[in-house]
């Protein structure tokens, strides 16, 4: 219960950062976070698929 109120503070204050941001960095940073994760979910796809044949 803890972690919940404390993931939902910490969405307050990031959200809240996010809207007196300008557009254009909000844009840019979620861009640049979207890459990101999809670089890691390659790199995890790759990485099981590899772990899986050697066995």
């Amino acid at each position: 219960m803890l972690f919940l109120v404390a993931a939902l503070l910490l969405l307050g204050v990031v959200l809240g950062t996010v809207a007196h941001a300008p557009l254009t960095f909000s844009v840019a940073v979620g861009l640049v976070i979207a890459v990101w994760l999809g670089i890691f979910a390659i790199r995890e796809r790759h990485g099981r698929r590899r772990s899986t044949s050697a066995h």
